[in-house]
């Protein structure tokens, strides 16, 4: 027994942020109302996790390299814990999205070192079994996300999603002092900060661009463009970059890292505006929107592993990750066609297949990430990966998000509904509709409520098609990646590569 309290300790904070990465969704309609939060702010509360997370998981790697895994892991820990506490003791939207973004970093730090500490710790057979373990806890941290983040909501407060974060953090902290030892990389020499902050400005002030309102929010283009032309420049300069570019010469390798993007911008950063709608519009409560997404996750949760299993010893990465992309894009497009008279179960086909989609592509999207690149740069190709990934939820978010609010606005104005309330759309978009409605005389309610309805569905609608276009360009791209059915390097290699980078 005691020789699995390390994987314990590890699996903990694995779970905390992943599912902090979907726990939050069903939340979001609470936290608009109990802190004024608008549309923008909520998009932030979600992106400012994830964009951490994204900007720093590869040097978080290095970092722990060079000055050890274990304490690394018990670093992000703590932060995680102590963000976390800052994230349920907010008292206005700012102070809970820097708690976010703080979160992301903890989570970084924590994230990159799992595979590592369980690559130092066990051996041979118990090694593969933590990693399917270890697997299978991602894979469920996301999957009860959604519903445990609406049984929470519902029954204690929306707080309560980050707070119940601290104890576990603690105990975590004190099991990874106790049962894990510390490693370093003896050849690490240095973390690539210059490429760090290159990329974390470029990133940031491109999310402001989509996401802020400001009368500046429009420069923030050509600084993200003159920021990631920094990057470029010192990532192909650095004699230790924490990304080589040089992959990107190789064309699969850009088709596997868009067509890990695709997939989470197609269907995962889709939750925001679905959970605003069943809640806000439809009236759901936080549990109700966790048990409509649950499909999407059970079949996913239940298809990867098969589909690792069957699927990809047989089939090309080409055919696998495509098949998986474009039954991604059915899945959004059967959510078309939303109305004033839609219920909640009109998701339910979309939601199954693009869960089905999910769980056919994942297995196989790491792997040809790491085998379409020379051995010795097979880690950096699956953290890459994971960065893409992240990122792909995140910009989906932003874009998908001004799509979104344009087409509600549009719709709210040709009603005339609003009509001298310049804060109405935005309202409706931030999920404030029930207090809209609240404020309205009876006579007038249901009226006005058919109409916001209407605009919301409308918007969700143009969101649903800009979304499945991605996930066929994203099973487009997979053209381009030449990688047989079974990998040319063997499977311990790339593991040993994996870990060496978290």
């Amino acid at each position: 027994m005691r020789t699995w309290w390390p994987l314990t300790a590890v699996c903990l904070g694995t779970f905390m942020l992943l599912l902090d990465i979907t726990i939050v969704n069903v939340a979001l309609p609470a936290v608009a109302v109990d802190l004024r939060a608008g549309f923008g702010d909520l998009q932030w509360i979600v992106d400012g996790y994830v964009l951490a997370l994204v900007v720093l998981l590869l040097s978080a790697g290095s970092l722990a390299d060079l000055r050890g895994r274990r304490r690394t892991y018990v670093t992000g820990l703590a932060l995680f814990a102590a963000a976390s506490l800052g994230c349920g003791l907010a008292t206005t939207p700012a102070m809970l999205i820097v708690g976010r973004g703080l979160q992301g970093v903890g989570g970084a730090l924590m994230f990159a070192t799992t595979l590592a500490l369980l690559s130092n710790t066990y051996r041979g057979r118990e090694r593969g079994i933590a990693y399917g373990v270890w697997g299978a806890v991602n894979g469920t941290a996301t999957s009860i996300g959604p519903i445990l983040g609406g049984v929470l909501t519902e029954h204690l407060g929306w707080r309560w999603i980050f707070l119940v974060n601290v104890p576990i953090s603690v105990v975590a902290i004190l099991l990874a002092l106790r049962v894990l030892t510390e490693s370093a990389d003896p050849r690490a020499r240095r973390v690539d900060w210059a490429g760090v902050l290159t990329f974390s400005a470029a990133m940031a002030a491109l999310l402001l661009g989509l996401i802020g309102t400001a009368s500046w929010s429009p420069w923030m283009y050509p600084v993200a463009a003159l920021a990631l032309a920094a990057f470029v420049v010192v990532e192909w300069r650095s004699a230790e970059p924490m990304l080589d570019l040089k992959l990107f010469t190789r064309p699969a390798f850009p088709a596997v890292s868009f067509a890990a993007m695709a997939m989470p911008f197609a269907l995962f950063s889709l939750f925001l505006f679905l959970a605003l709608w069943l809640q806000s519009v439809l009236g759901f409560s936080p549990v109700e929107v966790g048990l409509t997404f649950l499909p999407l996750s059970l079949v996913a949760l239940v298809v990867s592993p098969i589909a690792g299993k069957h699927l990809t010893p047989r089939l090309s990465a080409r055919a696998q990750i495509g098949a998986g992309l474009v039954l991604c894009g059915a899945g959004v497009l059967l959510f078309l066609g939303l109305d004033a008279d839609s219920t909640g179960t009109a998701l339910l086909p979309g939601l199954l297949i693009g869960g089905l989609g999910v769980g056919v592509a994942s297995p196989r999207l790491s792997s040809a990430a790491m085998s379409v690149v020379p051995p010795e740069r097979a880690g950096m190709a699956a953290g890459a990966t994971s960065t893409f990934a992240q990122l792909g939820n995140a910009l989906g978010i932003a874009i998908l998000g001004v799509l979104f609010t344009r087409h509600v606005t549009a719709g709210l104005a040709a009603s005339g509904a609003g009509a001298g309330n310049p804060g109405f759309a935005a309202a409706v978009a931030g999920g404030g509709t029930p207090g809209l409605l609240a404020a309205t005389p009876e006579p007038e309610r249901a009226a006005l409520g058919r109409t916001i309805d209407a605009a919301f569905t409308a918007g969700l609608n143009h969101v649903f098609l800009v979304a499945a276009v991605v996930a066929f360009a994203g099973a487009a791209a997979t053209w381009f990646v030449t990688v047989p059915a079974e990998p040319h390097h063997d499977r311990r290699t790339a593991h040993d590569s994996v870990e060496t980078v978290a």
